[in-house]
């Protein structure tokens, strides 16, 4: 099967909105539509985490470890903590996935491309939107970018401001 940036195409009536006409599972309930309104209007307005020329250098990447001639290594948490965007805890995350990387390389004899799986992984999917513990339910936890881990109803509304805040993270782990 041959893979190559020229068989990709996006769809014709694709547009930055058009995922709003889709159905959307697994969705926090905001309370206040208004703020979650200005935390997106935010967000549109701030500049983009990666560039368009680092999007298609990684697509080109891809199709070459598609096509076997390097080896893709994927690493990182599965959900991130806001907690955890510290100077030595992204390090460390950086420096495992070199020393993996080295190793492929040396072992495998073909290039790696190394996709770190963190600056913005700060969302959990789940199955159910309520969690009980002793007779009390409240909302899931749905990762940072949603609301909070503590099981308090303070804690687990979901507040959009944490979008914002993913965002900034996001930004900071990356530079």
């Amino acid at each position: 099967m041959e893979c190559n940036l020229s068989s990709a195409r996006v769809a014709e009536n694709w547009t930055p909105a058009s995922w709003k006409t889709k159905p959307a599972l697994q969705q926090p309930a905001y309370r206040d539509a208004a703020a979650l309104d200005r935390a997106l209007t935010q967000l549109q307005a701030l500049p983009p985490l990666v560039a368009a020329w680092e999007v298609l250098t990684l697509k080109r990447k891809l199709a070459d470890a598609a096509a076997g001639r390097c080896f893709l290594l994927q690493g990182g948490d599965c959900a991130e903590s806001f907690a955890d965007c510290t100077a030595p805890i992204i390090a460390n995350r950086l420096k495992v996935l070199m020393q993996m990387s080295l190793v492929l390389v040396h072992g495998l004899m073909l290039p790696v491309v190394r996709v770190g799986r963190f600056a913005g992984q700060y969302a959990k999917p789940r199955s159910a939107d309520t969690e009980t513990r002793d007779g009390v339910t409240l909302p899931c936890y749905r990762g940072d970018i949603v609301n909070g881990s503590a099981f308090t109803k303070d804690a687990r509304e979901p507040d959009p401001q944490r979008l914002l805040e993913a965002h900034s993270r996001s930004a900071l782990t990356m530079n």
